[in-house]
Formats: structure tokens, sequence, C-alpha cells
């Protein structure tokens, strides 16, 4: 077995994961990782001293046993998995969520399924909420706030929001607080640990699970759950959020209150509104608009600025103004997505092509977006996507469902070993979690006619004379200055060949091959030489000599065996 508890400092945490594993239907999958069973503690790696082998590995009592075989006959194999999630706590939740990301590598009953993850738990007394923030912020919380309501908003894995009134300059502000909880770090970086080392475990152990890529969803998760545990960053993100949105008329973001923020402790202004369905429901919003004005919001966010909210769910949005032309708060900027302006062009250019029906436009564009991994044979590649392609575009645009369409092109892709990259897996999470809520609220929802303005104002922008000219500019500079450093360049090549420092170094993939065959032959050779010259020494001494007769044969055999290995090896 891979060395994996030397990873864990928590050796309870692992018992936990194999009987819970075992509960849910998987034991054989945890008795082929070596979690359980004691006849097993001979594959155990060295563990560190003081700490019995026999410790690290359990039996899962009888009852979780049946219960295990019962649920595997009865229940399918995505809804077993969201389970394990939700027993194992919050950063097996928080890692369900991210692979519900992935269309690319998981089927569509699969992301149905782990969506439904939710990260809601108890919510930590008032007293350790009010030692966090005053050990954060360093001051009494009577001293920040006027008012501080100690039943919170929301509790989630990371921390919980509280709503309360900031002592401000300019009087008071209703504002909420996203508080950390007290030793979450401490506990992600032990799950990250076990995470880690757990992916590792199952690619090795289990080679069917490359398909899914665990280390490569494990590091995905990694990511995106290290920027949520510093509040810094989502204040960093919602401060920019609003100089990309300053004066647009239906999106709106938190102000950031930095006197009364920290790593742990975040004081955000308190949007007003409510959630889409209630707003919907209780004060007359219509669906339509909304659906509209959140579709153009979030095109805008990644075609334009690059820089999105990679979690657009209906928790997250905020419902407010009038009816007829709505504003649209987004709250929890932890999780956000980037594309740079060279991803951007691709991925207007995978939208343009499936606007134009341009089944080809479509496989090249996401060919130029991903990364190969290995030679793509660009025939059977194109015929893939344009199938796909075909399936949809074939429909007026209105009825394109672009959640499945993106859904099944990644995961064409990704067949031929394109990789795609993770922030444009976050493009296509967010258009699909929009698309989803705005077809719920607008079934004539039609996305690509909400975005077509967008794309075709982008088209001009990237063709406009002065990003042309801007283009041919850099184009100038970089050639300036290559101008400039060749001369120098060559001078030094000039000079190592004279003083001779200059050496050459080539590689031919074949050489390891070539170098192994004259090897062989060579100890062959000498091989059936010794044989050979023993052999006719001891015959010419004494002529009827056994030994030489056999030495002679078995030379020759060794020649002949020789010689047919490498005959059989060329054909191959």
């Amino acid at each position: 077995m891979v060395s994996i508890v030397n990873a864990v400092r928590d050796l309870g945490r692992l018992r936990q994961i194999y009987v819970v594993l075992v509960r849910h239907g998987f034991g054989e999958l945890a008795q082929r990782l070596g979690l359980g069973g004691r006849s097993r503690t001979q594959a155990m790696p060295e563990l560190p001293a003081g700490v019995d082998a026999s410790d690290a590995l359990v039996e899962a009592p009888e009852a979780d046993a049946k219960r295990g075989e019962e649920e595997r006959r009865r229940i399918s194999l995505p809804e077993r998995v969201r389970l394990v999630c939700m027993d194992l706590g919050p950063s097996f939740v928080k890692l369900g969520q991210i692979a519900s990301t992935r269309p690319d590598v998981l089927p569509n009953d699969w992301i149905i399924e782990l969506k439904k993850l939710q990260d809601e738990v108890n919510p930590l007394p008032w007293s350790d909420i009010k030692a966090a923030v005053e050990a954060s912020l360093g001051a009494p919380i009577e001293d920040i706030y006027e008012r501080f309501e100690e039943k919170p908003l929301a509790a989630a894995s990371i921390g919980q929001v509280h709503r309360a009134v900031l002592k401000h300059a300019d009087g008071p502000q209703e504002v909420v607080v996203k508080v950390q909880r007290p030793g979450v770090r401490t506990t992600v970086a032990r799950d990250l640990e076990l995470l880690h080392a757990l992916a590792k475990l199952i690619e090795r152990t289990i080679p069917e699970s490359s398909l899914y890529q665990p280390s490569a969803l494990v590091d995905q998760f990694d990511r995106a759950i290290t920027s949520e545990l510093d509040f810094g960053l989502e204040a960093e993100h919602a401060e920019k959020f609003r100089r990309h949105f300053a004066g647009h008329p239906h999106a709106r973001f938190p102000h950031v209150y930095r006197e009364a923020s920290s790593k742990t402790v975040l004081t955000l202004e308190l949007l007003p509104g409510g959630k889409v369905y209630d707003e919907i429901r209780d004060h007359g919003h219509k669906g339509p608009a909304i659906a509209q004005a959140a579709v153009g919001i979030v095109v805008k966010m990644i075609f334009e600025d690059g820089f999105f909210h990679a979690d657009p769910h209906p928790g997250n949005i905020l419902i407010s103004g009038d009816p007829d032309s709505p504003t649209i708060g987004l709250i929890d900027l932890g999780m956000v997505g980037r594309l740079s302006p060279e991803m951007r062009d691709k991925t207007l250019d995978l939208m343009i092509a499936a606007v134009r029906q341009d089944h080809l436009g479509v496989a090249d564009a996401l060919y130029a977006i991903g990364t190969p991994t290995k030679k793509v044979d660009m025939r059977a590649y194109r015929a893939e996507v344009s199938v796909l392609a075909e399936k949809y575009l074939g429909r007026p645009l209105k009825e394109i469902d672009v959640a499945a369409m993106i859904s099944d092109l990644m995961r064409g892709a990704s067949k031929y070993g394109i990789e795609i990259p993770p922030d444009f897996l976050l493009v296509g999470k967010a258009i699909m979690t929009i698309e989803g809520v705005g077809k719920e609220i607008d079934p004539d929802l039609d996305v690509f006619g909400v975005a077509r303005p967008f794309f075709l104002d982008l088209l001009r922008k990237r063709y406009s004379p002065e990003r042309v000219g801007m283009e041919l500019w850099r184009g100038v500079e970089r050639l300036s200055g290559a101008a400039y450093d060749l001369p120098q360049q060559l001078r030094e090549v000039l000079d190592d060949l004279r003083l001779g420092r200059l050496t050459l170094r080539t590689t031919d993939p074949t050489l390891p091959r070539t170098v192994d065959r004259l090897g062989r032959r060579l100890f062959a050779g000498l091989v059936v030489a010794t044989f050979v010259f023993a052999g006719t020494w001891l015959l010419q001494t004494d002529r009827k000599d056994p030994l030489g007769i056999t030495l002679l044969v078995f030379g020759v055999l060794v020649m002949f065996g020789h010689v047919v290995l490498d005959v059989l090896r060329h054909l191959r």
C-alpha cells in the first residue's frame, strides 16, 4: 500500500472514511485501497514511531456492511457517492460541489446528483463567534458594531454570516458579517492532505479511475477552497466587480468595509432585495426580465471583463428595484474565474461558431481552448464534435440547450485527450448555472439571443482600428526588441565558439534502444567467444574431452538463440 498513513496525522479520520465507504456499499473499493481488514497489516508501510500498524486499519461493524450491501442494490452509484460526501463532512461536500462543475469528466447523472450537495451545517455558539471576531479585528465587538445579531443568517462549512449595524463615520451602516469558523484552516489542511494521498492511491490501485482524473479534481478543489479561506481575497473580488460594473443598470455588488474586515472576518454592505423565487412570487418581479438581465451580466463578466462569478446559483442572487427593470445583487464572491484576453478571444470564437452553426468552427475553437495531452486524430475528433454539435445546432437558437451542449462538447474533447483549462470549466459552470435558473423562471429564455448583441459588440471591438493598431504596435515592439537582442546573443555564441565553450546537445529517441541492442550483442559475443575458445582448447589437449564438446555446443546454441531473438525484436 502507498504510504498514505504517513500523510495523515489523524488516523481516526482514516478509520471514519473506511466505515463510511462500507456503510454506503463501497466495501470492495475500501479493500482494494487497503483501508480495511486487520489481516492486511503486513501490507502497511512503515509508520511513525509509537504508532501500531494495526491501529490504522479497522473492521467495519456488521450492521454497516449489511446496510452497504442493501444500498448498493437499491441506490444508484452517483447517489451513494453524494451520501458518502455528506457523511464525511464539509471538506468532502466541497469536493463534491467542485466535481459537479466537471461535465468533461463526469456523466450528466453524476452532475445532477452532486449538485444536490449543500454545505449547510449547525451554527457555532454565539460565544465562539464573538471571540473569533474580537480576536481577528483586535477590539471588543461593541467598539466596532452598534448591533450584532447573535442568530446567523446562514451557516456553512467555512464560516457563518450574521447581520449587524456597523459604527461608521457616515453614520450607522446596515451590514452582514462573514465570520470564519475557528480551526477550519487546520481541518481543511488535514483533509486536503488526506485527499491528495487518497487520489494518488486510487490512481495507483484502480487503473480505471484515471477516466475521472482524481488528482486533477483534488488539485482544483485545493485551489478553490484555499482561496475561499482567505476573506481578504473575497474583499478584493468584491471591489473589482464594483469597478467593472460601476454605473451598470442591472448589477450590484456589496461594498467592503475594510476597517472591519480581515482574513477571517469580512464586513460587507447589506444589499437590498430578496431571493429570486420569493421576489417573483411575492413582489411582482417578472421572470423574463430577471433572466435576461442575469444572462447579460454573466456574458459581460466572462467575455468583456474576463473576471466572473463562478457560482451564480439562486442562493447568491438578490433581486430588488423596479419589476420591469430589476437590479441583481450578487454575493458570496469567494469563487471566481479568470480568462486571459487570449482565452477570451478563443471562448468568443467558440460561441460565435455555435451561433453560426459552424460545426468545424466549434471543433477548431474547442481544440484551441484545450491542451492536447497526446497526438490527436483530428479527422476523428472533428467528426465527433460535428456529430455532437449537430445534435444541438440544428435547432432554432432559443431551443438550444447551452448547458447540455457545453457539457457534451467538453466530454468529447476529453475523450480525445484534449485537456480543458480549469477556468474554462468554470465558464461552463457559470453559463450552465445561470441558464438553469433562467429557464426555471422563463421557459422561453433564448440564451444565444440575449448574448448575440454582446458577441457582436465584442467582435466589433476586437477588429476595431484601435485594437488592430495596438496589436500591430505590440508586434513592432517585440520585433524591435528581438532586433536589439540578436547582435548581443550572436556575439556570445561566437565568443563561446572561439573559446571552445560551445557545446551541442542532441537527443535521439531511438538511441536508448540502439545502445541496449548493442550491449546485448557485445555481451552475447563475449559469452560465445569464451565458450568456443575454452571448448577448442580442451579438445586440442584431449580430443575426447566431453566438457570441450559441451562448451562448443553451448556456445553455438547461445549464438543461435541470440540471433533468433534479435530477428524477432526487429520484426516487432
